[in-house]
């Protein structure tokens, strides 16, 4: 996945809050990266109502 690439939130591995809940199944731009506490990569996603967070990478798909 590339930044500037357009993905899917589609599934969501934790309990999170009520407004990443909401970002279920929208759409948003690859705005970087992540270094998750696990050694693992993160990938920040911003979406049209200028809210952005980071997810795994299993759980958005390109779009």
């Amino acid at each position: 996945m590339e930044i500037g690439q357009k993905v899917k939130v589609y599934r969501l591995r934790d309990r999170v809050s009520p407004p990443i809940v909401k970002k279920l199944g929208q759409v948003g731009i690859i705005q970087g990266y992540k270094v998750t506490d696990g050694g693992g990569i993160g990938v920040v996603v911003l979406f049209d109502d200028n809210y952005s967070t980071w997810f795994f990478e299993d759980e958005i798909k390109p779009v």
